[in-house]
């Protein structure tokens, strides 16, 4: 149970952590997508409004405050920026600058533009290039900025980033891996007290109640039979069963002792366990059916196994209703040798399926008190199955049938 709760801390931590940095990783890679596509934007419309060329000797600022998309042009950037243009007159004669690049020839300029004329389209990206149509009254100008090494930049961030974050989370993970258990202590140590007051309190208990079960059958035998001594003899039963299953629960969370596990017929248990309660139902008017799978073998613990079928039949009796049926189905499923008890019933609507396992929680608890119930028999059952490393559950079928399912393999 405290190696689960330090890896559900750690889970927790991690997934927290790796979400946040994904939020930061992706707000600083769009932003920067973002800041590129404009500025080269920004380029473009200045090519644009000078036609095809930088203004020299002045200094040009955007005029906008916000800080993301504020551009500067100044006299360095007509030689920092990779651009050619292409001008197509409406008589035919076409006119091709690449003075400003040297990756491309006047040919391939022409074909470049002579495509996104072809296109329609405004702007928009063609490999690493981004290009802009402005309509002119000779002709059509088509200007195409070099992107590549503002892309390249982007890539670059865009790597060392996830480099950041990769490395961020494999700190994190170590430090808190190193810090998880001193982070839960508190809560470990309040659970070890509870257990050990249980453990405790189930012992010092045990020796009151052998001398109220004993002084009762003295006074049994001198006073004879009556009931209040039978009352008296039921709860001391009662009580002793109680303390037997805390003790019993105790023991599985700690997960101190090793399981003794063995290979045995889990189709042979599962029949000489649940075929008494045929007659027990019988004699109740309620159906009892069986349907086992033969030859089903099972490596585990075998007294554990024994107490989980016990206990799942033996809620399924007790909380069956009058004339109803109780069904007990083991069969193979894949990988998992599946046991599924389930009985008619009458539930309250207020009941929660998932809270079913947990101590002291009865569907009906007037009705427990009938049956004798403890109301820990399926936290029991839990605690075997999680040894076990299976699964069990509880659902509805058919709204008047209520199933616990435990997959085993």
């Amino acid at each position: 149970m405290i190696k689960k709760l330090q890896q559900k801390f750690i889970l927790i931590a991690m997934i927290s952590l790796f979400l946040v940095i994904i939020f930061i990783v992706g707000v600083i890679n769009s932003v920067m997508a973002y800041k590129i596509n404009e500025q080269a934007d920004f380029l473009l419309r200045i090519l644009s409004e000078n036609n095809g060329e930088f203004p020299q000797n002045e200094i040009m600022l955007k005029q906008d405050k916000n800080w993301i998309t504020r551009m500067v042009i100044s006299e360095e950037t007509r030689f920092e920026t990779r651009y050619f243009t292409v001008f197509s007159a409406y008589d035919g004669t076409v006119k091709v600058d690449i003075d400003n690049i040297a990756a491309i020839s006047a040919i391939d300029a022409k074909e470049y533009a002579d495509y996104i004329i072809d296109t329609g389209r405004k702007t928009g990206y063609s490999g690493s290039y981004k290009y802009l149509v402005s309509e002119r009254e000779e002709g059509v100008l088509v200007i195409f900025v070099d992107c590549n090494l503002l892309q390249e930049t982007q890539d670059s961030i865009l790597f060392i980033s996830f480099v950041i974050a990769g490395v961020s989370l494999l700190i994190m993970f170590l430090l808190v891996s190193f810090f998880s258990k001193k982070a839960i202590q508190p809560l470990l140590e309040n659970v070890e007290k509870q257990k050990q007051f249980i453990t405790d309190a189930s012992h010092e208990i045990k020796t009151p109640l052998a001398i109220i079960s004993a002084n009762t059958d003295v006074l049994e035998i001198t006073l004879g039979k009556n009931q209040w001594l039978e009352s008296t003899r039921n709860q001391t039963l009662r009580l002793n069963e109680l303390v037997k299953d805390l003790l019993t629960l105790s023991k599985m969370e700690e997960q101190n002792e090793v399981m003794m596990r063995t290979r045995f017929s889990m189709s042979d248990m599962v029949k000489r366990i649940a075929e008494p309660f045929a007659s027990i139902a019988e004699s109740t008017n309620r159906t009892f059916e069986l349907q086992v799978e033969p030859d089903l073998q099972l490596l585990g613990d075998q007294n554990g196994i024994e107490k989980l079928i016990s206990v799942l039949v033996d809620n399924a009796m007790k909380y069956a209703t009058e004339q109803g049926v109780i069904q007990v189905v083991l069969k193979k499923q894949g990988k998992y040798i599946k046991l599924e008890v389930c009985n008619s019933c009458e539930l309250d609507s207020n009941v929660k399926l998932n809270r079913l396992f947990d101590r002291f929680y009865r569907m009906d608890s007037s009705r427990a008190r009938e049956t004798g119930g403890s109301g820990i028999g399926l936290s029991i059952a839990k605690a075997i199955v999680d040894s076990h490393k299976g699964k069990i559950r509880a659902y509805l079928k058919n709204d008047q049938v209520i199933c616990f399912s435990v997959l085993l393999s």
